[in-house]
């Protein structure tokens, strides 16, 4: 008896433990639970974190996220209204709002990617394919800071644009044509944004050929203008040393001059003290120069070229 007792108690225990644990769950801060029974929704959305109970066996927890999500969309070409094929990759945040919505529609995060792509991507491709392609790249007209300003510096002539909406009013625009097709499925579209735009692959080559040909305009211009400047400071440097040297010329004519004049000073000095004198050394100097080794001169006895050696004795 008391073995059967026992028994019993341990059964009676284990019951008690199994329809605890199949009645309780939790609810983390991120998620938010829907309890269903036979796949109908039972009761409220459970959206408060904690220990939570439901029935056993009878009832289903089923667990949602209720922190943002994310959905990456696929690249892909879209033409402008201006004609240019361009490659667009967005990517957006939602969040379920509406979970009885969610479950009866959509049931999984899965399939709820699924209708994301397909009404964010048309969304996305209309409001795109609507306007020109600056519109999509940039929020206001004004002169940008770095290239087109030096555009306007070189003179080099770029198209001017007109921005009437700017790529953050059509991504609200975006978001809201998609929110109202999303709210069906219990889903509330946070944000859209525009990952990468680019130009696709024939228009881009063409793009950088032109953006090449400016840069060269600009270069051009300015090897131009530093050609012309090393002309005009070689041209002034040039003058500046013909001005040096007719000045030194100047100068040294001058200095040779006064020179000459002293000379011719210092000579007539001497000449007037003792003209015999100076006449003997100016000849000494010519007989110097002119005398010399195998030197043969033939004079009459009477010429002034010998007439200091008239009278020397043997």
């Amino acid at each position: 008896m008391n073995s059967m007792m026992r028994t019993l108690f341990l059964t009676v225990i284990a019951v008690v433990i199994v329809l605890v644990f199949s009645s309780a769950y939790t609810v983390d801060e991120t998620e938010q639970v829907l309890i269903t029974q036979f796949g109908r929704v039972v009761g409220q959305p459970v959206t408060e974190p904690g220990l939570k109970f439901k029935l056993p066996f009878f009832q289903k927890a089923n667990y949602f996220a209720k922190n943002l999500l994310t959905w990456d969309g696929v690249p892909g070409q879209v033409p402008t209204k201006d004609k240019t094929y361009i490659g667009v990759d967005t990517f957006a945040r939602w969040k379920i709002v509406d979970p009885v919505k969610y479950f009866q529609t959509v049931n999984n995060e899965s399939a709820a990617r699924e209708r994301l792509d397909d009404i964010i991507d048309p969304a996305v491709r209309n409001l795109i394919t609507s306007y020109p392609l600056v519109e999509s790249v940039r929020n206001t007209d004004r002169p940008m800071d770095t290239f087109e300003s030096a555009m306007v510096e070189e003179n080099v002539k770029r198209v001017q644009y007109k921005i009437d909406l700017g790529r953050d009013e059509i991504i609200k625009r975006i978001v809201a044509q998609a929110s109202e097709k999303l709210t069906q499925f219990g889903i509330e579209l946070v944000d859209v944004k525009i990952k990468r735009i680019n130009y696709i692959e024939n228009v881009r080559q063409a793009v950088y050929n032109r953006m090449i040909a400016e840069r060269n305009q600009i270069a051009e211009k300015y090897r131009a203008e530093g050609m012309g400047e090393a002309s005009n400071i070689r041209g002034e440097k040039e003058k500046e040393l013909q001005v040096i040297k007719s000045q030194a010329y100047k100068d040294a004519q001058k200095i040779k001059g006064d020179a000459d004049a002293t000379a011719t000073q210092v000579y007539a000095d001497a000449y007037g003290a003792d003209p015999d004198f100076y006449a003997f050394l100016k000849t000494m100097e010519v007989y110097k120069e002119t005398l010399k080794k195998d030197s043969t001169l033939i004079l009459s006895t009477d010429s002034d070229f010998m007439k200091y050696f008239k009278g020397i004795e043997n």
